[in-house]
């Protein structure tokens, strides 16, 4: 996937619009794939992105969260939290099975499938110019700020 033209999607977005990639072309864009609204993981890197999120308009460059949640749940957290960024609904796991972070993953002792923390930096011309796969939270988004300096 990396240094590819990033495959096209629409999905349903928070705010009533919905968002199809190719449409953002033109400005740098982050991606972020996270398992679940609302868990301890998922709300602490959805913060960071807040918290950032100055820094990241100053480039240019325009953060979308992905999970299989619903556009309520999606609404809520957003809402709860002050994201200023929008969160995309993908309920049917195709833009998760597009980017590939549908993975089995061990929660206490069982084996599910689920979206395996992921990242994505997209040029301004729809390019995937870097992945990150197995994300661990601390100081993740400092590192996604960093790498989209390097865009311009």
């Amino acid at each position: 996937m990396l240094d590819q033209p990033a495959p096209d999607f629409e999905l349903p977005a928070t705010g009533g619009k919905p968002f199809r990639l190719s449409g953002a072309k033109g400005k740098p864009l982050v991606l972020y794939f996270y398992p679940k609204d609302s868990t301890p993981g998922c709300t602490t890197e959805g913060q960071q992105f807040r918290d950032f999120h100055p820094e990241f308009q100053k480039l240019g460059c325009a953060v979308y969260g992905v999970s299989r949640d619903s556009m309520k749940s999606h609404e809520n957290f957003k809402s709860r939290m002050g994201f200023p960024f929008e969160l995309l609904s993908d309920g049917d796991e195709a833009v998760c099975k597009l980017f590939g972070v549908i993975k089995m993953k061990t929660m206490y002792g069982r084996k599910v499938r689920g979206i395996e923390r992921s990242t994505f930096a997209i040029d301004n011309e729809g390019v995937v110019r870097r992945e990150w796969r197995g994300v661990k939270v601390p100081g993740h988004v400092r590192e996604v700020l960093e790498f989209v300096k390097t865009l311009k």
